[in-house]
């Protein structure tokens, strides 16, 4: 549903977005994710047809973005970060008013509005000025403002931004529910979110993608360079310490005291997972083990990873 390739945008001297490339398959939910000032909402922007881009190509619904914007435009719909709703207006005026500038026929319009108030949650506010409306509520209106022609894509950029935790939880609830119908494209800085609700992850920085794959496939790379901890009682943590590094597999090992048992941080060298080899080293010395385990990652740590090592 979603195809871009190689797409640029540039600032004068400033390249915002740099050659990025990726697809989104039909019934999808990918999670795009990255620093502030990464090129995220400028992607979001071009492949919604408010930017255009300096080179490259983008195609939603097999239409290209930039040779044939106002019938792309047409399966696109764009929730931009800071949702621009009129608040003098009432939410049924307002959504009636957004319908006929996307060219949703009369006889069609009525159905749809009730469509979008039931499944945002917006019955009871329809006569409600926008300007009277919590920030949750008016993040939904936003949210049935970018489905109201009842479009294929959703591209949602921080849907959940400055909500509390109940509005969070409900918004998630409703972009799950969404997905039987739409192909969705989501930026939120909130990972958690991206763990419950995505299929695949886009991790860009500076305009430019490090990595995309399953949040689950990009925890297992990032874990397997990650750390083991070993929770022992040993007789002294720098012997300990000594015969650990000995290990085939082994790469640093630092160690502190924690009452009288001692707690090993272990980092196993590229490819390696040594935790067998500790296991029977801890047996052959009879230390009494209470805990030997690799901490699960999380995305949180995936995207530091990935970010940081930009940086440098």
């Amino acid at each position: 549903m979603i195809k871009v390739e190689q797409l640029t945008k540039r600032y004068g001297s400033v390249t915002a977005v740099d050659g990025i490339g990726f697809s989104v398959a039909k019934g999808e939910i990918v999670g795009f994710l990255g620093p502030n000032g990464a090129g995220k909402s400028t992607t979001m922007k071009m492949l919604a047809g408010f930017l255009p881009p300096t080179s490259g190509s983008a195609e939603v619904a097999g239409r290209d973005v930039f040779r044939e914007s106002l019938r792309a435009r047409e399966h696109v719909g764009y929730m931009p970060e800071n949702v621009p709703l009129y608040p003098d207006m009432r939410v049924c005026e307002y959504l009636r008013y957004r319908a006929a500038l996307k060219g949703v026929p009369g006889r069609r319009m009525r159905e749809r509005m009730q469509d979008v108030l039931e499944l945002c949650g917006l019955g009871d506010v329809g006569r409600t000025i926008i300007g009277h409306l919590s920030k949750g509520y008016r993040q939904r209106v936003g949210l049935a403002d970018a489905m109201i022609h009842e479009p294929d894509i959703l591209i949602l950029d921080e849907p959940t931004i400055g909500l509390d935790p109940n509005q969070i939880r409900q918004v998630r609830d409703l972009i799950r529910n969404l997905r039987r119908h739409h192909t969705i494209l989501l930026s939120t800085h909130i990972l958690p979110e991206v763990e419950m609700l995505c299929s695949r992850v886009i991790i860009i920085n500076r305009g430019r993608i490090e990595a995309m794959d399953t949040p689950q496939n990009l925890r297992e790379r990032i874990g397997a360079a990650g750390h083991i901890v070993l929770d022992a009682k040993v007789p002294g943590a720098k012997a300990a310490a000594a015969g650990l590094r000995a290990l085939a597999g082994v790469a640093t090992v630092t160690a502190r005291t924690d009452g009288g048992r001692t707690v090993f941080t272990i980092h196993a060298a590229a490819g390696a997972d040594p935790r067998e080899d500790i296991f029977r080293h801890a047996a052959q010395e009879k230390w009494p083990v209470r805990e030997l385990s690799r901490p699960a990652v999380s995305l949180e740590q995936v995207f530091a990873s990935v970010t940081h090592a930009e940086e440098h």
